[in-house]
């Protein structure tokens, strides 16, 4: 019988810190392996920041794309990837399909599975041939869904389509996203990808994750793609995997990435991640952050804050406030007391999030643990 390898969570961080390239190779935005998965862009300009945190060699790329990708969430995605995503992220059964859609359609999803999926797509296609207002692109869909996919919305005083199917059904409808402030508008994509009829490539996302953010469990991939450990384990591809043990802890990382993840060495210096970095995608937030009040301070109902990275740990939280194109002010909430080098570290890191932000000048703010 083979021996399981065994690590602890300071190894997986590093490893995952140097797959997700955060020593900062120099490349273009759309060169960086965390496009493999997308990186999220909550709130909207995140994105940038997250690319920031990895040198990237400016922040704009055409070959990127805005769209709403895993869990309906906006990420940005090499274009030239697109129609393999919006298959690999479509429904991998009727009853997957009703389930990421429940909630207040949730009989219509329950009756309709993935054709709920299809028929909105389907929507977006014949609604978006322009670029318009999310609001009226949401009315529209609304008129040419089944009846059983929209609810009446006491606020809006009107019937919409459900936000979540909205959201999960818009790559698929061909449709990229527009944001200006606050402020989203839809637009048709260039190349539409094809209207997926079933699901398709779901293992590649699988590796992905875990060349990125493993090793995982098939829960924590789940969790990330909106599916359940039930589903995804007819498309696991367990021939590519090895099983490894972190902290006694059962998980999977892709066998190519082995060797990696014993030579694994912490990141030296401060990252100034920002809420929904690729690095905090990960859905086994103990491993990332062992104290539970540390996780409620960093993963919070509304409004995350980002993550202060000192030499591999999260070590606290950091915000940032703008007026236009003025000054930035950032604060710093370390999680315990930080070092003198940390702290000139975290000044000189301020200056990769004001360039980011396109702000005039950076005052940090470091408070007591």
């Amino acid at each position: 019988m083979a021996v399981v390898p065994t690590v602890d969570r300071g190894r997986v961080l590093a490893h995952r810190a140097a797959a997700q390239q955060l020593d900062r190779p120099g490349l273009r935005p759309a060169d960086l392996a965390v496009l493999d998965l997308g990186v999220q862009d909550t709130p909207y300009g995140s994105a940038r920041l997250a690319l920031a945190a990895r040198g990237a060699a400016g922040l704009d790329d055409d070959r990127l794309e805005l769209v709403w990708a895993a869990r309906g969430a906006p990420h940005l995605h090499r274009r030239a990837e697109l129609t393999g995503l919006a298959a690999a992220l479509w429904p991998l059964s009727d009853a997957d399909a009703a389930r990421r859609v429940a909630g207040q359609i949730r009989a219509g999803a329950t009756k309709l599975g993935t054709v709920a999926f299809q028929r909105t797509a389907q929507a977006f296609r014949e609604v978006v041939t322009t670029v318009m207002d999310k609001g009226a692109v949401s009315r529209a869909v609304t008129d040419r869904i089944p009846a059983e996919l929209s609810y009446d919305c006491g606020p809006c005083a009107a019937r919409h389509v459900a936000g979540s199917l909205f959201q999960q059904a818009g790559l698929a409808g061909g449709v990229r996203l527009e944001v200006a402030g606050r402020a989203a508008r839809l637009a048709p994509l260039a190349d539409r990808p094809a209207l997926p009829t079933r699901a398709a490539g779901t293992a590649g996302l699988v590796l992905a994750y875990l060349r990125l953010l493993g090793p995982a469990t098939v829960a924590d991939v789940a969790g990330f793609l909106g599916t359940t450990a039930t589903e995804l384990r007819a498309v696991w591809p367990a021939a590519e995997l090895t099983e490894v043990r972190v902290d006694g802890r059962r998980a999977w990382l892709p066998t190519d990435r082995l060797d990696a993840l014993r030579g694994a060495e912490p990141l030296d210096g401060v990252r100034l991640l920002p809420a929904g970095d690729p690095f905090l995608q990960a859905r086994d937030r103990d491993v990332l952050v062992p104290d539970p009040a540390h996780q409620r301070e960093l993963w919070r109902m509304l409004g995350n804050p980002g993550a202060l990275l000192v030499d591999g740990e999260i070590g606290g939280t950091w915000r940032a406030r703008q007026s236009g194109r003025g000054r930035l002010d950032l604060t710093v909430t370390p999680f315990t007391r930080l070092s003198r080098r940390a702290g000139e570290r975290i000044e000189a890191e301020a200056e990769t999030v004001r360039l980011a932000r396109g702000a005039s000048a950076v005052a940090v703010r470091v408070e007591s643990a």
